[in-house]
């Protein structure tokens, strides 16, 4: 037998392009928390992805928001964004906030 390094801790191996996929955190508020059944939640998506594909990939974890498609507020790292093709570098730990439409009077 050669060598005893414990490679144990070794699960995956680095991808060739250097990319990784950041775990964020999305926060869910008023009716987008009613939809989705909770306020928050950690997911893994890649790095470099636009706003209308996070979107896409919170919709298929969570099918009811897609209702709200057209009236929801994005936010990354507490800045708007459009929904679109507006590209995100994400990191590990970003909070992601969907935010519905307030009702008003």
């Amino acid at each position: 037998r050669r060598g005893s390094g414990d490679t144990s801790g070794l699960t995956q191996a680095p991808r060739p392009d250097g990319a990784c996929s950041p775990q964020i955190s999305v926060l869910y508020f008023a009716r987008s928390a009613e939809l989705a059944g909770l306020r928050c939640e950690s997911l893994t998506v890649p790095r470099e992805i636009t706003s209308l594909q996070l979107w896409e990939e919170i919709v298929r974890v969570h099918p009811r928001l897609a209702v709200i498609r057209d009236q929801v507020i994005f936010a990354v790292r507490q800045e708007y964004v459009h929904l679109g093709d507006q590209l995100l570098l994400l990191q590990p730990g970003d909070e992601v906030a969907i935010i519905p439409p307030i009702s008003g009077g």
